[in-house]
């Protein structure tokens, strides 16, 4: 039977290991955004997000001119949409290079400390 310091030495280092696993993952991620292509494509039509900002614009004095206005809401919500989702399309992230060691301990260190934190977790 597991005693209650047990379960809270066990919680205290799976979150350490799993805290620790997941910084040097993700400190081992390289994050680029490519700001210079353009957010969507539609055959050979680029649309940037300058494009995308009318719309905003428009959506935007749609609504202090007429707060229950629903076209200036959607044009507003809509555009808004699209950037972040254009953003965070156009993101390129891949991991540097490292040794099969590094890889091996970040893992072991993520999986292993994700496994001790749910362990002292349960009601057995």
């Amino acid at each position: 039977m597991i005693n209650g310091s047990d379960k809270t030495v066990r919680f205290v280092a799976g979150s350490l290991m799993l805290a620790g696993g997941m910084y040097l993952f993700l400190q081992a991620i390289h994050v680029n955004f490519g700001f210079n292509y353009p957010l969507y494509r539609f055959g050979n039509a680029r649309l940037t997000a300058g494009y995308v900002l009318i719309p905003f614009m428009l959506g935007i004095g749609m609504i202090f001119y007429n707060m229950k206005n629903s076209i200036g809401w959607f044009l507003t919500f809509g555009s808004l949409a699209a950037i972040v989702l254009g953003v965070v399309s156009s993101t390129q992230m891949r991991l540097r290079n490292m040794s099969a060691f590094e890889l091996m301990a970040i893992l072991i260190l993520m999986i292993g400390g994700l496994g001790l934190f749910l362990s002292a977790l349960r009601n057995k």
